[in-house]
């Protein structure tokens, strides 16, 4: 199986955590016209990391970088979900049960229902199990 169309590129971006950063970050996207599709921020000792999946991961690297912001790129994987009560348990069990330990996720709900964004130990071991056992992952060109 072709694993590579399922990792997503994701954008992590550093950054202090004060006042106008984020605004910084969306404003440079916003000027190469580049759409976030979804997006995290997670805080540890007054230093935040954007996590984010955008249509064009390379120009949004550029800009960034170029703006001096500590950017870094980091497979990911988008699990469909099923967006009732127990979807979230449904594929977090099912995951457990091959033993690929989530390193951190978030969520969104979009035109392709509930998606839940993985990064995992191991993508393509991730992509060839969960698909065997019947879950629906979406193709990076989803996202771009």
């Amino acid at each position: 199986m072709e694993t590579d169309r399922y990792v997503i590129k994701q954008i992590s971006i550093f950054s202090e955590n004060r006042p106008g950063r984020l605004a910084a970050i969306a404003k440079a996207l916003t000027e190469e016209n580049i759409n976030i599709l979804a997006f995290s921020i997670a805080e540890a000792d007054g230093f935040g990391v954007v996590r984010a999946l955008v249509d064009k991961p390379k120009l949004a690297y550029d800009k960034l970088t170029g703006l001096g912001f500590n950017v870094a790129f980091t497979d990911v994987i988008a699990v469909k979900m099923r967006e009732s009560p127990g979807g979230l348990y449904e594929i977090a069990k099912m995951l457990a049960n091959v033993q690929i330990n989530i390193e951190y996720s978030y969520a969104y709900t979009g035109k392709e229902g509930g998606v839940l964004i993985l990064r995992v130990d191991d993508a393509d071991q991730a992509v060839r199990l969960i698909t065997s056992l019947g879950a629906t992952l979406l193709e990076s060109r989803v996202f771009q």
